[in-house]
């Protein structure tokens, strides 16, 4: 399935907002703010589509001194556990890698620690709440 950067304000970026909310946000019973939303218009938008419908994504937003956050990682429901989201994190630190980044922070949902740590991330600092559930902040250098 094509990886690829998403642009801002796009119908692929509503599908991102779309897949965000289902994932993400829908059960915790949140939705996204306005605010929330425009911040993202400086953040690099990356997505893995089948056809034209959007399966996974995520984004970076740049912290400063080559620190990249990754943030909002969702992988539609049927396609977990597929392998797709490995592809997605990976090609998220190449692109990260290729406009100078040289770590990568994120929160990390206490379920998918597992799942980060396989691919190098660590855990740094104590477990704490953020959407109202536990995550933990994770790094890796790239």
């Amino acid at each position: 399935m094509p990886l690829k950067e998403i642009d801002f304000g796009t119908a692929e970026y509503q599908q991102m907002i779309d897949l965000r909310y289902e994932v993400l946000r829908k059960p915790l019973g949140l939705s996204f703010t306005d605010r929330e939303k425009e911040r993202s218009k400086t953040d690099i938008l990356l997505g893995c589509f089948d056809e034209d419908e959007l399966q996974a994504c995520c984004m970076i937003t740049d912290k400063g001194n080559g620190i990249a956050k990754l943030r909002q990682m969702a992988v539609r429901k049927k396609y977990q556990g597929t392998g797709i989201g490995r592809e997605l994190l990976l090609y998220a630190e190449t692109i990260a890698r290729a406009k100078g980044f040289n770590k990568i922070t994120m929160h990390a949902r206490n379920t998918a620690l597992g799942f980060y740590e396989k691919l190098g991330y660590r855990i740094i600092g104590e477990e704490f709440i953020e959407v109202t559930i536990p995550h933990f902040e994770m790094e890796k250098e790239l």
